[in-house]
C-alpha cells in the first residue's frame, strides 16, 4: 500500500476514518464515532523508549529525560506502564505496584511532561511473568512445562512465567489495559513478550487445544510433526484472539488508539490488521550482518506497505548474556539506525532503566535524530522505486525441512540479500502470499531463493507475472513442494523453468566444479561470464538438484563431477567435462527466466566466494534486462535504497564498508566516495539536489533523463535528495 492510499483509507488527515485491525474484524458492528482530532498514526517520526526498572521511581531524574527528548526532537514516547510492575497507582488487585514508588505517580509525571512537549504517547506492558501472590491466587494462570511442573522464570527465580493463551492475558491484562487507557489516554498500548514462551501444558491450553483439534498437546517443538503444526496454527488463532480482545477494549476507551503486539507469527496478518507497527529488531549479535535491520524492515514493508513502521533499536549490547546496562559503539548504533531508516523505518531508541551509567550513546543518537528532524520531509516516503523483488516464504519456513540438503534453508535468502547489497541493486522483499498482479506490478524481476513450498495458485501467479513481461531467477528446490510441504512429482513451475525434476538431490559435493564455456560470439554468454573471463572453471555449489531439460538451452555453465581431494596424488578430474547444464536461461515472451539447480545462493552465503557472488550477480542482471533506477560507482560496500516523496526523490546510501562487517561491533566508520546516477521520473524536472546528512548542495548534471552527482564522502548514511517539479 502506498502512503497516499493509506492516508485515504484510514483518514489520517482528520475527519472520519475506516476501521481496520483485529477488533473491527472480530466485531464488524463496532460503531465507534469518528474522532474529532486528527488521526495521529502518521505523525511521529522519531521515537524514544524508556523501559523503567522497578527501582526507578524516586531514584531517576524524569526532567533529565524530558530535556533529552526535547533536544533530539523526539515526537513519540514509548513508556513502561504495567504488567509485571505497575509504575502508577494501580487499583487492580494482584497488579504489582513498584515497591519504590511511595505516593508518587512515576508514569503520570513523565506522560504529562511528554504531552506538554507535543509528543504522542504509547504505553508499554509486559505480561509474561508474575509474582508469588499471583501464583497463590491463580495457579492456573502460570505456564506448565511438558513434565507437568509450573514454570519458574529462567532469569529471575522469584517470578513465575504466565500462560499467554489463558485467563491471565484474556482477563487480567484486559483490566490492566482498561485502567491504563482511562488514566492516561495514550495513543495506544504496546505489549512486550505477550505471546508466550514454548508450548504450555497448563489446564487451559490442554483443554482448549483438545476442544479445538481433538488432539493432545505435542510433546516437543518439531515443525514437521503434524500435531505440532496444528498447535502452531491453534496458537496463532489464540494470539489473534488476544490481540482482538485487547484492541477492542483499547478502542472503546479511545477510538483512535491501537494495541500493538511486539511481534506476531504471521507477517501477512500483521500487515493486514496493524495500522502501525513497532519492529523490535534491537541490534546485531554474533555473526549478524549489519544489513539485517534493513532486511527485517523490508519483510514487514512487504505486508504493511507504507503504514508507519517504527524500528526499536537498543543502545546496549544484544548478545546472549544480555548486558542491559551496556553501551554499543557509536559506529554500531549509527549503521544499525541508518539501515532501518534507509529501508523505511522510523527510529525508536530504547534505554533500559532511568539511571544512566554510561552516556556515550547519547551524542550518537542525538546527532542522528537531529539530522533526521532537519530533513523530515524527505523521509516521508510515498513509494519505493525498486524494480527487483526478493520473495520470502513463511510457509516454506514452517513446512519445509528434514532432509540433509534442506538444513539452514534461510541461508538461500541471506545469500541473495547480501549479493544484491554488494551489487548495489535497489530491491524490496515480497511475501509469497501476496503475489497478485497488483502486488507485483511495480517489479520487473522476482528472485525466488529456494522458495520450496508453493501452492498451485501461487505457481499460477508467478506464471502470470512472467506472461505479463516479468522475469524470474529461481534456485534449487523452488516449487518442488506444495504449500503444506508435500513433495510434488515435478516442480510446480516446471513448464516455466523448462526442466523437470530428475528424482535426486546430490551433495554435499566435495571437490566439484562448474565449467565455464565462454563463447565470444554470444552476448548472453558474455554477460553471464562477466568478471570470470580468465578462468575455465569455478567451484561448484554444495548441493544440486538433478534435472532434465524439456526445452533447448545454451550451455555457458556445465558440471565437472566430484573427484577425490585426498590423497594429493589422486586429486585430478576423472571426467574432464560433461554436457550437464548447471544454469538454465530462457526467454519467455517479454520476460526472462533463469533457473539454477544448485544452491548457489546458500553456497555464496556460507562460503562468501567471490566467483559465486559474481555469477549470481551476472544472472540477476541478465534477468533484470534494464538499467537500474540508481547506479553507484566507487569503492566499498554500499546498500542502496530509492524512494519517492510528495515533491522529491531520495537515494539512501548506507556505507557498510568495514572489516567488522560480519562480526561486530564496528569500531569505526570508514568513509568512501561515490558517483550516483539516478533515472529522473518521467515528466519530472529536477530543481535542486542536496546531500542531506552532510548538509551540502553539490553540483549535478542532468542528461538524457539521468542525473549524475558526485558524493565526496559517505561516512555512515548519506541521502541524495532530488527536489522535483
Amino acid at each position: 500500500m502506498e502512503r497516499r492510499d493509506f492516508i485515504r483509507t484510514t483518514g489520517l488527515i482528520g475527519g472520519a476514518y475506516a476501521f481496520s485491525g483485529p477488533s473491527a474484524l472480530a466485531n464488524p458492528s463496532m460503531a465507534v464515532p469518528a474522532p474529532t482530532e486528527a488521526f495521529w498514526l502518521d505523525g511521529p517520526m522519531r521515537w524514544a523508549q524508556l523501559a523503567f526498572v522497578e527501582r526507578d521511581p524516586g531514584h531517576y531524574d524524569p526532567d533529565f529525560w524530558l530535556s533529552y527528548f526535547k533536544r533530539i526532537h523526539a515526537d513519540g514516547a514509548l513508556l513502561s506502564a504495567g504488567g509485571i510492575v505497575a509504575f502508577y497507582p494501580t487499583n487492580i488487585p494482584l497488579h504489582h505496584r513498584s515497591d519504590f514508588m511511595g505516593n508518587s505517580d512515576t508514569l503520570g509525571y513523565l506522560v504529562d511532561g511528554c504531552k506538554k512537549q507535543g509528543m504522542k504517547i504509547m504505553l508499554r506492558t509486559d505480561p509474561h511473568a508474575a509474582r508469588q501472590d499471583v501464583y497463590d491466587a491463580h495457579p492456573d494462570w502460570i505456564a506448565v512445562t511438558a513434565d507437568g511442573k509450573k514454570r519458574r522464570h529462567w532469569a529471575n527465580p522469584d517470578l513465575w512465567v504466565t500462560c499467554a493463551l489463558g485467563p491471565y492475558n484474556f482477563e487480567f491484562m484486559t483490566q490492566v489495559n482498561q485502567e491504563i487507557m482511562e488514566k492516561f489516554q495514550p495513543e495506544g498500548i504496546f505489549s512486550n513478550r505477550w505471546h508466550g514462551h514454548d508450548i504450555c501444558y497448563c489446564e487451559h491450553c490442554t483443554t482448549n487445544f483438545k476442544a479445538a483439534t481433538g488432539l493432545e498437546l505435542p510433546k516437543a517443538a518439531d515443525k514437521l510433526n503434524p500435531t505440532y503444526r496444528k498447535w502452531a496454527d491453534w496458537r496463532m488463532k489464540r494470539l489473534r484472539d488476544v490481540w482482538s480482545v485487547w484492541d477492542a477494549g483499547i478502542r472503546k476507551q479511545k477510538p483512535s488508539a491501537r494495541f500493538i503486539p511486539n511481534g506476531f507469527p504471521d507477517k501477512v496478518i500483521t500487515g493486514k490488521e496493524a495500522d502501525l507497527f513497532f519492529a523490535d529488531q534491537q541490534a546485531r549479535k554474533g555473526l549478524t550482518a549489519p544489513w539485517a535491520n534493513g532486511k527485517g524492515a523490508k519483510e514487514l514493508r512487504s505486508t504493511l506497505g507504507l503504514k508507519p513502521l517504527i524500528g526499536i533499536f537498543s543502545i546496549g549490547i544484544e548478545e546472549e548474556f544480555r548486558w542491559k546496562d551496556s553501551v554499543q559503539s557509536d559506529a554500531e548504533i549509527r549503521i544499525w539506525v541508518a539501515e532501518g531508516t534507509a529501508n523505511g523505518m522510523r527510529p525508536c531508541f530504547v534505554k533500559f532503566g532511568g539511571d544512566i551509567y554510561d552516556k556515550r550513546w547519547m551524542e550518537s543518537v542525538a546527532k542522528v535524530y537531529e539530522g533526521y528532524h532537519k530533513n523530515e520531509k524527505y523521509l516521508r516516503n510515498t513509494a519505493s522505486m525498486a524494480r527487483v523483488g526478493v520473495v520470502y516464504s513463511e510457509q516454506t519456513d514452517k513446512n519445509y525441512g528434514g532432509q540433509p540438503w534442506q538444513q539452514k534453508s534461510g541461508d538461500h535468502l541471506d545469500g541473495v540479500y547480501h549479493n544484491l547489497v554488494e551489487s548495489r541493486i535497489p530491491f524490496d522483499m515480497v511475501n509469497d502470499r501476496l503475489l497478485t498482479p497488483d502486488d507485483l506490478k511495480r517489479f520487473k524481476l522476482l528472485i525466488l531463493p529456494n522458495i520450496a513450498a508453493l501452492s498451485d495458485a501461487q505457481c499460477k501467479q508467478i506464471q502470470a507475472f512472467v506472461d505479463n513481461g516479468g522475469s524470474i531467477v529461481s534456485t534449487f528446490e523452488t516449487s518442488l513442494y506444495n504449500e503444506e510441504g508435500q513433495q510434488r512429482p515435478d516442480f510446480g513451475l516446471a513448464s516455466l523453468f523448462g526442466v523437470s525434476y530428475d528424482k535426486k538431490v546430490e551433495g554435499p559435493m566435495r571437490n566439484s566444479y562448474l565449467q565455464l564455456r565462454n563463447d565470444a560470439k554470444n552476448s548472453q554468454t558474455q554477460l553471464i561470464l562477466k568478471g570470470l573471463d580468465d578462468t575455465p572453471r569455478i567451484i561448484n555449489t554444495i548441493y544440486k538438484v538433478n534435472v532434465k531439460p524439456t526445452a533447448t538451452f545454451p550451455s555457458p555453465i556445465t558440471l565437472i563431477p566430484t573427484y577425490p581431494d585426498l590423497p594429493m596424488e589422486d586429486v585430478y578430474p576423472r571426467v574432464a567435462e560433461t554436457d550437464t547444464r548447471e544454469l538454465y536461461l530462457r526467454q519467455v515472451g517479454k520476460g526472462r527466466v533463469a533457473y539454477i539447480p544448485g544452491d548457489l545462493d546458500r553456497s555464496f552465503w556460507q562460503l562468501l566466494g567471490t566467483d559465486h557472488g559474481q555469477l549470481l550477480s551476472n544472472v540477476i542482471n541478465w534477468a533484470l534486462d534494464e538499467e537500474p533506477v540508481a547506479a553507484i560507482t566507487g569503492p566499498g560496500v554500499i546498500d542502496v535504497n530509492v524512494w519517492r516523496q510528495a515533491n522529491s526523490m531520495t537515494v539512501h546510501l548506507v556505507n557498510l564498508t568495514n572489516p567488522m562487517m560480519m562480526k561486530g561491533p564496528f569500531r569505526e566508520l570508514i568513509p568512501v566516495e561515490a558517483q550516483v546516477t539516478v533515472q529522473v521520473p518521467v515528466g519530472a524536472k529536477v530543481t535542486g539536489v542536496k546531500l542531506l546528512m552532510s548538509d551540502q548542495k553539490p553540483k549535478f548534471e542532468v542528461k538524457g533523463g539521468k542525473l549524475t552527482v558526485a558524493v565526496p564522502k559517505i561516512l555512515d548514511h548519506e541521502i541524495v535528495a532530488l527536489d522535483l517539479a
